[in-house]
């Protein structure tokens, strides 16, 4: 007999699944059994991501489109329910830096920045929980970042919303206990396009990458599927006593703070 699959027979939407932690997280609930309704903004690369899980005889479709935008959460919900029938837990992976001192970030971008990484939980949640509440065991996780806690140059609309994530996802665990479990992930430095960007705001951004990793207690960036795999334990049945925690996951940065 083999293994039994963590996720077998559960739904997933995954945000931000086409690159990243994102990507990482959609590839290991699909070998652990999961259907998955992707998020992303490209259809290539969304449709690549099918592709490769359709490969190892997983099931997922792509809604390519914005989060930021109210009727795409609806969408999203719609195509777990028409494709899958049902739906089983969501993954928040996409977000967005806005870079920029407070005195020189113009407001239009410091708005998106807070639609991207708060409003698109918001609304997925609104159009997610009438159907998480189904099933049994659903599951929630919120990527918030090691930015809830601690600042960095030239980031203060990334910063400010990843804390306004985190009381959010505190607030829906007591909201919707004991039927939906929700928790948040607050990954550090991981090797993603996405700390190339951030890496941006510094004077020597591929120094600034490269001393994130010295800078952790571990010695090196985490890796996309060092968070995949925190996600898979807080959707599993491995975790069925945890909600309205938040988990850090950076290689020690907060330990020497």
């Amino acid at each position: 007999m083999g293994t039994e699959k963590k996720l077998q027979g559960k739904t997933f939407i995954i945000t931000g699944a086409s690159s990243g932690m994102g990507k990482a997280t959609a590839l290991l609930f699909a070998k652990e059994g999961a259907e998955l309704v992707l998020s992303g903004r490209n259809l290539d690369r969304g449709n690549k991501m099918v592709s490769e899980i359709e490969a190892i005889g997983g099931k997922a479709i792509f809604i390519p489109g914005d989060v930021a935008e109210f009727k795409y959460n609806q969408a999203l919900v719609e195509a777990a329910l028409q494709y899958f029938g049902k739906l089983d837990g969501v993954v928040f992976h996409a977000g967005m830096l806005g870079l920029g001192a407070i005195t020189e970030l113009e407001p239009s971008l410091w708005r998106k920045t807070f639609a991207v990484n708060v409003d698109a939980v918001f609304f997925l949640l609104k159009f997610a929980i009438p159907e998480l509440l189904k099933r049994p065991s659903a599951s929630v996780v919120i990527n918030t970042s090691i930015a809830a806690y601690k600042s960095f140059p030239n980031h203060p609309a990334y910063c400010s919303s990843k804390a306004a994530l985190l009381a959010f996802s505190k607030q829906s665990a007591v909201e919707y206990g004991p039927s939906i479990r929700v928790n948040s992930i607050c990954p550090g430095p991981v090797d993603t396009p996405f700390i190339h960007a951030s890496a941006s705001a510094f004077p020597d951004p591929a120094k600034a990458v490269e001393n994130a990793g010295k800078n952790t207690l571990l010695q090196r960036l985490g890796q996309p599927e060092d968070v995949a795999n925190l996600c898979l334990f807080l959707v599993s049945a491995d975790s069925s006593w945890i909600t309205g925690s938040a988990f850090t996951i950076d290689g020690g940065v907060l330990a020497k703070s």
